[in-house]
């Protein structure tokens, strides 16, 4: 375990490499399926539980201040609050949970390096004008319920947009998964951060695309973040026997699905409403060898850097299903939507990454995420930027998912410097 912060003082704040590294190893350990390496903490499910308190524990074991708001949001910072004069936060952070069968470091590696800042700024005595404050988010990936980026949504205030009483997948309710993981659905309100409590908003990530790698450039300091829909379909028709009953009349929700899956591809093909368009996830019931489904629920995932074009794609992909659904008969509607907003970076903070990439010598460039994160959802209180480090193959989400050691800790020695820049240490 790490030693208490008033154990250990160093001169100038500094990443320990092997700390973080350990962490991330054995971090990347809870909800690893033994056969395929693949890594399953979906939000708020038994498996993220024990992610989360194994953040709670080193960051205690540490010396360190923890957290839990009615979200579900871990915050860590180095001291209690109220026994220091209030300072506005450099939050910093990403997201312990997975998708299903995901990599190790997808959200998880931004969460140990903001720790890691944290600790490190504590155990050197560092006065800062900001505080540096550790953030995990919960439930971004909305793999169980398909209420994506849920804790920073809160954090951000967007209480309006989320269910009165969620649901995962399966029509399970969150108010007793959300409790167990220390939050309460009744008192979201005390979760939202007021705006002039921030100073500024950083997230480390791995790429999870090939720019960097192909590029020969070990850091991305992110200009933009795609923005992202998600629908969730419902498709309803009628049970039958496979073999009895004819082709004809027959009101088939998976055949259906099937067609709705291809209208969703062709809103970024044939189309070209938007930049990416995937149906990730099917629900087929009664899921039979020799019966006719009656009820298929997916995902549709639309994804652009402009907003105008993602609403264009949403309205034509809505047209679609009313047309289909009179087409095969069945009955097609949208249950859900969830909706983050593509948005620009802080020119000012990426030119503070940008200093920082310059003292250590780290070939660096500007690039775009084409994925979601949560750093998209905080912009709405305060000025956000993100730093990437390369992804090996350029792939994530899958068992493989790695980036190699060094630039791990080359990330994080970034954040360390960006966030001591952006709290104007002394």
């Amino acid at each position: 375990m790490s030693q208490p912060v008033a154990h250990r003082r160093t001169a100038q704040p500094a990443v320990d490499a092997e700390r973080l590294l350990r962490r991330v190893e054995e971090l990347g350990r809870i909800g690893r399926d033994p056969m395929t390496g693949g890594i399953t903490r979906e939000g708020f499910s038994r498996a993220d539980r024990e992610a989360r308190a194994y953040v709670l524990e080193e960051s205690r074991a540490a010396g360190l201040t923890t957290s839990v708001d009615a979200a579900g949001n871990l915050m860590v910072r180095a001291r209690p609050p109220g026994t220091a004069p209030a300072r506005r936060a450099v939050l910093m952070g990403s997201h312990l949970d997975t998708v299903v069968n995901g990599g190790r470091l997808d959200g998880a590696y931004g969460v140990l390096a903001a720790l890691e800042v944290v600790q490190a700024c504590a155990e050197s005595g560092v006065e800062t004008e900001f505080e540096p404050v550790a953030a995990a988010f919960s439930n971004e990936e909305g793999a169980l319920f398909p209420q994506p980026f849920f804790g920073s949504s809160v954090v951000a205030g967007r209480l309006d947009g989320l269910p009165r009483e969620p649901l995962d997948h399966d029509g399970h309710p969150l108010r007793g998964p959300l409790a167990l993981a220390g939050g309460d659905l009744d008192a979201l309100g005390s979760a939202v951060w007021p705006a002039e409590s921030l100073a500024a908003y950083l997230e480390l990530h791995v790429e999870q695309g090939p720019v960097l790698e192909r590029a020969r450039n070990r850091i991305g300091v992110v200009d933009g973040i795609t923005g992202r829909t998600v629908l969730t379909v419902e498709i309803g028709g009628s049970a039958g026997h496979c073999g009895t009953a004819p082709m004809p009349g027959r009101r088939d929700a998976l055949a259906a699905a099937a067609r709705v899956t291809l209208a969703v591809e062709r809103l970024a093909t044939t189309l070209d409403l938007c930049r990416v368009a995937t149906v990730g996830r099917l629900d087929i019931h009664p899921n039979s060898p020799n019966t006719i489904a009656d009820t298929v629920r997916l995902t549709a995932d639309l994804r652009d850097t402009d907003a105008a074009r993602m609403r264009q794609a949403e309205t034509a992909l809505n047209r679609e299903l009313d047309h289909l659904a009179r087409q095969t008969g069945t009955r097609i509607e949208v249950t859900a939507r969830t909706y983050s907003a593509p948005v620009s970076t802080s020119a000012h903070l990426r030119a503070l990454i940008e200093e920082s990439c310059r003292e250590t010598g780290a070939p660096y460039q500007s690039l775009p995420s084409g994925a979601g994160h949560d750093a998209q959802v905080v912009a709405d209180l305060t000025p956000t930027a993100m730093i990437f480090v390369p992804s090996v193959g350029g792939v994530s989400h899958v068992p493989h998912e790695d980036t190699h050691p060094a630039d791990l800790v080359l990330g994080a020695e970034i954040l360390l410097r960006t966030a001591l820049k952006t709290a104007h240490a002394h």
